[in-house]
């Protein structure tokens, strides 16, 4: 796996396939990794779309078990893994692309679509994350017991209020929906959507029934989808005819 190095980022980033260039962006939470798609996802999309598709991932900046690198930025924290993504593209020279991302996958893809809407082509959204009510600090308190913990210990210039000023700003600023857009955004965008609900704490399955239901080109897979082996081929057929529909000539 190769790096990009662009000012005091560095992103360690794989590419596989060839065609119509798709982002696959890993689960994980903060500690997303390429390494993780095959240990611990339902599948493999870097691999499962490489046989039509450009696929590109990277590890998430700072991510405990991952390569990448770069300044926490408290008062900016999605902005900054936007920063990471659309410079990923930049630099391999790709313009428009398609998205497929995993749990945390979801708020960054609606902020590539806020801030990049001319690049984003359509997007699948698969287990996204999102605020659940009943346990409104469970990003907070997961991510300060564990990616935390592992960055404060090998990151000396990365301070305990900086890390919490990060969190805060990240998860509990606003505490609601997607964390990256509000409502009204969903409801206003027309990019083609395809969401593959779950229903685990940070998975709520209300929240992305409610962007399904918000989002006037977006569909649903069936669920649940990944409980038993032989639902998952299903999806990832669904998957496959989403991204056929939608990419350009």
């Amino acid at each position: 796996m190769p790096f990009m190095e662009k000012g005091p980022v560095r992103l360690h980033y794989s590419e596989m396939g060839s065609g119509f260039p798709l982002m696959v962006i890993p689960g994980g939470g903060l500690n997303s990794t390429v390494a993780g798609l095959d240990t611990t996802h339902p599948f493999n999309a870097l691999k499962v779309f490489s046989d039509e598709y450009r696929c590109v991932a990277a590890d998430l900046r700072n991510g405990k078990d991952g390569q990448s690198t770069g300044p926490l930025e408290p008062d900016r924290p999605w902005d900054a893994y936007t920063d990471d993504h659309l410079a990923l593209m930049d630099h391999l020279g790709i313009g428009r692309f398609m998205v497929l991302g995993y749990c945390i996958g979801g708020p960054f893809i609606w902020n590539l679509i806020r801030r990049a809407p001319d690049r984003v082509v359509a997007a699948v959204l698969a287990q996204p994350s999102g605020h659940r009510t009943s346990m409104p600090t469970q990003f907070y308190d997961n991510n300060r017991g564990n990616w935390a913990e592992a960055l404060l210990k090998r990151r000396p210039d990365v301070t305990v209020p900086q890390v919490e000023a990060f969190l805060r700003k990240m998860y509990l600023s606003p505490a609601d929906f997607v964390f990256t857009v509000d409502r009204d955004f969903v409801r206003g965008c027309t990019k083609p959507l395809l969401i593959l609900p779950d229903d685990i704490p940070p998975h709520p399955i209300e929240v992305a029934m409610e962007q399904v239901m918000l989002a006037p080109n977006a569909e649903v897979s069936l669920y649940p989808w990944k409980d038993t082996p032989d639902k998952i081929p299903l999806a990832v057929r669904h998957i496959r005819t989403f991204l056929k529909a939608n990419r350009p000539a």
